[in-house]
């Protein structure tokens, strides 16, 4: 790619993969704050997301797809070649689509993602520039600010805000040099920790001990989906797909010498507090 005044601009990095430089391209930045775009990624949904559009956007050969994140930055999630469109106002979300309630707009696209440029999904940030809220535009100079780690999920944001669906923890899990800072934090604390199955907000509380702390206990459902768990076994013997709708957070860390009956006595506490023996997964 090329780099001017010490810059890589995303033209030269998409073009020396294989975009043609003489095609109609748009730029296309997907943030919601009514819809999560990150599940329906987790989801294997985003697609069928994407394709549905109420005005004729993309009007255009290829587009490059991003995921809009914090300060009017966009990280990559594929290149698409623009295939045809079909009006169709009478069409429905397929059977399974997370936002059934999303009122689909009149036009589907047929999109093709570009093999090529694999490598560099979900690891290409750019600027968007100075109007986040025009959420697609022509390819121009566009400067990339940041190349991520392959497998990279997200900065790990402090055990507070720790909210993960089961695909980023097995990514997190599996890509340590990616997530060092994750693999630090989460193995250096004990804790109690919290799964919702998103689809009908049962929860399960657990506690994680021993040398690898968290981290240790979360890589065990990063495994096998149901790390044990009598109920949450259950769930996934009848649904195989059962922990793709599983979310994970933490409610309280403790340092890692911390007795175990102490942290026994804090996990039940939470028990009793969210009420997950009786309405949720604990038995």
């Amino acid at each position: 790619s090329q780099v001017v005044n010490g810059k890589i601009d995303l033209c030269e990095l998409l073009h020396a993969r294989g975009l043609p430089r003489s095609t109609k391209v748009k730029l296309v930045r997907h943030q919601s704050s009514e819809w999560s775009i990150p599940e329906l990624i987790a989801r294997g949904q985003f697609e069928t997301y994407q394709s549905n559009q109420g005005r004729p956007i993309f009007n255009c050969e290829f587009i490059v797809s991003f995921l809009g994140e914090r300060h009017a930055q966009a990280r990559l999630l594929g290149v698409y070649r623009v295939e045809n469109v079909t009006r169709d106002p009478a069409r429905l979300w397929p059977s399974g689509y997370l936002y059934p309630e999303m009122r689909p707009g009149p036009l589907w696209y047929q999109l093709a993602k570009l093999p090529a440029f694999a490598a560099l999904e979900n690891r290409v940030v750019i600027d968007w520039g100075a109007s986040p809220r025009m959420w697609h535009q022509w390819l121009k100079e566009r400067e990339v600010i940041e190349v991520l780690p392959d497998g990279y999920v997200r900065d790990f944001p402090g055990y507070d805000e720790v909210v993960l669906n089961y695909a980023e923890l097995q990514h997190i899990v599996a890509k340590p040099a990616a997530h060092r800072e994750w693999h630090r934090a989460l193995s250096s604390v004990a804790g109690v920790y919290l799964i919702t199955d998103t689809r009908d907000g049962l929860q399960y509380v657990g506690s994680a001990s021993g040398a690898s702390g968290l981290l240790g206990r979360w890589s065990d459902y990063a495994r096998t989906g149901h790390g044990g768990n009598k109920l949450l076994r259950q769930l996934i013997a009848r649904d195989a797909d059962a922990a793709l709708h599983f979310q994970f957070s933490i409610l309280r860390i403790m340092v890692p010498t911390t007795p175990r009956d102490d942290i026994l006595k804090a996990e039940s506490s939470m028990k009793r507090k969210l009420g997950s023996r009786a309405h949720g997964l604990n038995t």
